[in-house]
């Protein structure tokens, strides 16, 4: 018999239901619009720095004898770095951090990693978004395992959304949902033939035995897709906003996320990334662009929530893989590290730096020492944000980290 996760997974999961556009995935959405969630559900947005950020010039110890010795072409000085105190600063070109650390916006996570380390891109990436070492079978990630465990998909039109033409991560990875992947709010859109899909369904419908069974879940999860893509439709033509994003993808994105929260859209977590961080050479020039626009669209992004009312219920969390190692190399780069910073965004974050930054003394293989597990800081959103219990979503209790206001 054909259950409802076999028909997500095979036919209807890969065909052509509802299109988002020629370079998007294509989706079917859960039933249930009519019991969506109220308007001020908490909402996550996930910002993945793809590549390993080098944390040690983002949140620089320029203080620090021998982070100055280490990197004698990269160190930030203490004259460049915005200062977050007396010992550590921001990199010069993350101005928007420190504009969001002024206004007690930013919670800085320092030392954010995992034991036994593993320093390739893909597989610590993956560990990252499953909790889990590739000795295990892993078919979902940790937001998949939210959005299963509070079916989430059960109650809301989109339960979750990946914008961007990568990949779609591994954490929004499910058994039960089907997550969508959009490259824009105009992809996001029904193309010319939603009214026709409209009607097929409708007529068969009326063709069809009583009994609702799968069907009926086609219908009804037809009509809630179609229904999404008017809202966005709307959405889009009617936003406004007195704040001006930079002219960069991620800030586009993100001004993007912040017109479908905006819209009413009852989706929870939405999910983008910027790649670029595997600075091995010529690592200045590269990693000021990229600090550049991370800060500038999260400065922009939490501003304009804030101006729309929605500040108090939208967190960002911004992560790499891992951070750079502490000794510069002969190309004037960075190679593969182990721990770094974290970020918390929004309204009721306790601002400042969270936890002690790693000492530059005690290395392990030329790295600095994680002091705190990523499933921490996972722990601190499922329970004290999104308001599930984390253990059953990360494998094991952690002790979230202080970093949210009560």
């Amino acid at each position: 018999m054909t259950t409802r996760r076999d028909f997500l997974k095979s036919s209807l999961g890969t065909s052509a239901v509802v299109s988002i556009g020629a370079s998007a995935p294509q989706f079917l959405l859960r039933a249930g619009a009519a019991n969506a969630k109220p308007a001020d559900e908490t909402i996550l947005v996930m910002v993945q720095l793809s590549g390993g950020n080098d944390g040690l010039n983002t949140v620089a110890p320029f203080k620090e004898s021998a982070y100055r010795e280490a990197r004698p072409t990269l160190a930030v000085s203490a004259g460049d770095a915005l200062k977050i105190d007396d010992s550590y600063g921001f990199h010069p070109a993350a101005q928007g951090l420190s504009n969001l650390l002024e206004s007690n916006r930013l919670a800085i996570i320092q030392g954010v990693g995992y034991a036994n380390p593993n320093r390739s891109h893909f597989e610590s990436m993956d560990i990252w978004h499953t909790c889990q070492r590739k000795t295990v079978v892993r078919n979902d990630g940790w937001l998949g395992r939210f959005l299963d465990n509070t079916r989430q998909g059960a109650t809301l039109d989109i339960p979750a959304i990946h914008l961007g033409r990568e990949k779609q991560p591994l954490a929004l990875s499910s058994q039960d949902i089907r997550v969508p992947s959009v490259t824009s709010l105009d992809r996001f859109r029904l193309n010319d033939s939603a009214e026709q899909l409209r009607k097929t369904v409708t007529n068969i419908g009326k063709s069809a035995a009583p009994g609702g069974g799968l069907l009926g879940f086609v219908q009804t999860s037809t009509g809630s897709a179609l229904s999404a893509s008017e809202q966005i439709e709307a959405a889009s033509g009617s936003y406004k906003t007195g704040i001006t994003y930079p002219e960069s993808g991620l800030a586009q994105k993100l001004k993007t996320v912040a017109q479908l929260i905006d819209s009413g859209l009852k989706t929870r977590i939405y999910y983008v990334t910027l790649d670029g961080f595997d600075t091995h050479s010529r690592q200045a020039a590269a990693h000021e662009a990229l600090l550049r626009e991370l800060s500038g669209a999260l400065d922009a992004f939490v501003r304009d929530m804030d101006e729309h009312g929605h500040g108090d219920r939208v967190l960002t969390m911004s992560f790499s893989e891992f951070g750079r190692r502490l000794q510069e190399n002969a190309s004037e780069g960075t190679d593969h590290g182990a721990a770094a910073p974290a970020f918390l965004a929004g309204n009721r974050v306790k601002s400042g730096l969270i936890g002690k930054h790693p000492s530059l003394h005690d290395l392990q293989d030329g790295d600095v020492k994680f002091h705190t597990d990523f499933r921490q800081v996972y722990a601190t959103v499922l329970d004290q944000w999104l308001g599930v219990e984390s253990a059953p979503i990360l494998g094991g209790k952690f002790s979230p980290v202080p970093a949210l206001q009560g």
